[in-house]
This record gives C-alpha cells, sequence and structure tokens, in this order.
C-alpha cells in the first residue's frame, strides 16, 4: 500500500512539473503548424533547443531575464524563416524532411566542439550558470511548501516559482491561440489546412499564412524549451529526434486542433508514463521481469505503442473532431 501511495504521488507530481508544462507549450505550437494550418512539422525539439541555448547563451552574456527571453523567442523566428522560405510552397512531406533535418543540424552544432565556447559542446551548460536571473524574479518567500501531497520548496530549480512561471507561460499561450483561432486570420489558417486552391481563389497569400503559423508555433517551442531547462541545465542530446516525437505524441493523446487537447495530453502522459515507470521499479508490478536498468526503454517503446494505437484507433485524440484532423497534411 505505501509502494502505491509512493507510486501515485509521483505521478501526481508529474501533472504540475515544469517538464510537463514545456511539452504542453510546445505541443500547442505544433498544434498551431499541424492542427490548425495542416504544416507537417517533425522538428518542433529544434525550436526549444535554440531558445534554450538563446536563453542561456544570452543570460550567461550579462542579459537581463527579459532580454533573455526575447532573444530565445527571435531565435525561434529566425529558424521559423530559414525553414520556411525553401519548403512552404512545397508538399508537406518536404517540410517535414526538412525540420527533421534542421533540429537534427541545430542538436549537433550545439554538442560540437566548434562553438564550446557557447554552448558548452555535448556536456551543455551548467542550469546554475543561466538561472541567477530567473530566481530572482519570483516573489515567494524563502522555504517550503505543501499543497496536498506535493511539497516542493518555494524558490529554486525544482520549486513552486517555477512551476507557477511554467504553467503561466501556458495559461498565455492558450489564450493568444484562442484569441487569434476565432479571428479573421485563424479561419484563414483552417482554410489553408482544408483547401489551399480555395484560399489562394479568394486573394489570400497562402504561403504568407503559412509562414506566420511556422512563426508562432516556433515561438512557442522556443519558450518551451526554456521552461524545460530552467529546472535542470541544457543538454543538447536531451532534446532530439525523442522529443520531438514526445512531443507528437502528447498532440495528438489530447486532440489536434483543440485549445485543450496539448495540455491535456501531456498532463495524461506524464501521469501515465510516471506510473508506469515508477511501478515498474517497485513491487506492484513484479509480474513483469524487467530489470531497473530497462525499464526507461521499456517506457520508451510503451510510449511507441500508444503512438501508433492512437494514430489508428483514435487519430483525432481525446477532444478532438475526426472530421477536422488530416493526417495527410500538405
Amino acid at each position: 500500500m505505501e509502494e502505491l501511495l509512493r507510486v501515485l504521488t509521483l505521478a501526481l507530481g508529474e501533472l504540475l512539473a515544469p517538464a510537463t508544462a514545456a511539452y504542453a507549450l510546445a505541443a500547442i505550437g505544433l498544434n498551431v503548424h499541424f492542427g490548425y494550418t495542416g504544416l507537417l512539422n517533425v522538428g518542433q525539439a529544434g525550436f526549444m533547443l535554440l531558445g534554450a541555448y538563446g536563453f542561456g547563451i544570452s543570460t550567461i552574456a550579462g542579459a537581463p531575464f527579459w532580454l533573455a527571453l526575447l532573444v530565445a523567442m527571435a531565435a525561434g523566428t529566425l529558424f521559423a524563416v530559414v525553414l520556411g522560405l525553401p519548403t512552404l510552397k512545397l508538399r508537406g512531406d518536404y517540410l517535414a524532411i526538412v525540420t527533421i533535418s534542421a533540429a537534427e543540424i541545430i542538436r549537433m552544432l550545439g554538442r560540437s566542439t566548434l562553438f564550446d565556447a557557447q554552448t558548452g559542446g555535448s556536456a551543455g551548460l551548467r542550469g546554475g550558470d543561466y538561472k541567477g536571473s530567473f530566481q530572482d524574479l519570483s516573489f515567494l518567500p524563502d522555504g517550503r511548501t505543501m499543497i496536498g501531497p506535493l511539497e516542493y520548496l518555494n524558490n529554486g530549480s525544482d520549486s513552486w516559482w517555477t512551476r507557477l512561471f511554467a504553467w503561466s507561460l501556458v495559461v498565455l499561450a492558450l489564450l493568444v491561440v484562442w484569441l487569434l483561432t476565432r479571428s479573421p486570420w485563424g479561419r484563414v489558417l483552417k482554410g489553408v489546412r482544408e483547401d489551399e486552391d480555395a484560399v489562394r481563389a479568394l486573394g489570400k497569400s497562402v504561403y504568407s499564412y503559412k509562414m506566420q503559423a511556422l512563426i508562432l508555433g516556433g515561438v512557442l517551442g522556443a519558450l518551451a524549451g526554456i521552461i524545460y531547462v530552467l529546472p535542470g541545465a541544457i543538454a543538447p542530446d536531451a532534446m532530439g529526434r525523442t522529443m520531438t516525437f514526445w512531443v507528437w505524441t502528447v498532440m495528438l493523446l489530447g486532440g489536434a486542433a483543440t485549445l485543450f487537447g496539448p495540455v491535456l495530453g501531456s498532463m495524461l502522459f506524464f501521469f501515465v508514463y510516471m506510473i508506469v515507470r515508477a511501478g515498474m521499479r517497485t513491487d506492484l508490478m513484479e509480474f513483469l521481469p524487467i530489470p531497473a536498468k530497462n525499464v526507461d526503454h521499456v517506457a520508451g517503446v510503451l510510449v511507441g505503442v500508444t503512438l501508433m494505437l492512437i494514430v489508428i484507433f483514435r487519430p483525432q485524440g481525446i477532444l478532438g473532431n475526426k472530421k477536422e484532423l488530416a493526417l495527410d497534411a500538405r
């Protein structure tokens, strides 16, 4: 019974964890790309890594927190423009190829010794070098606070302050996306997703709207990268293809082209994922003869199986509308 309560407490903690908020925000950005516009972006981790580097390098160089935040957003914008200029006039599969390749290029450059002085190479950047300006913004008193079964430091890396900031960004992103998708601009995006030729016939620039959507989703991805590295450090190998794969799982689980789908998907995904990981390390799942060192690998396999089942049996996700989702995005 004690082991069960411990596992459930760990899983409840994941509901509010900064990483959960980071994936929710990244999935909101991906939802702008794929769910609302039909852009097949398979490199959201690249936007996240660039945002993290932009924030970390700027802060280490002496930039105040808000300036470093703007630098990260500018990095996401520039990356979106560079990716979009040669590909947005082509079919969606070309964008998929370019984005996954570009994300890997960013990761390899980050871990390369060529920029070791700026990025720290494969070792990355230590969290203590860039978190100071963020922690200084906290208005919470020092000490620890318990809310229900959850207890964390008020300030610090893995703290209530980090969680408050992370989820505030998620709420702000939801508000922005809600306002934009209800506007004429948002209705044009959905038109681009459904029928580009019809939108062109109405005199709209499909290329321009795709570029705007790519930039908006990329900026949200860059902000998600900042949230992801605030509790820890910037490690390029931790923000690769697997991260993009998980962001897609989160978005599809909650429901593409829905407002709250990415948030629900992220919270549910990490809640269940923690139950599986923690459960396999206890006697609760002793019927599964899995060595402790292989638990993370097995959990990763289960994520892949989950994504396949979602795409096959419920591609619209939990909150989505099947009529609104087109997996053959152009």
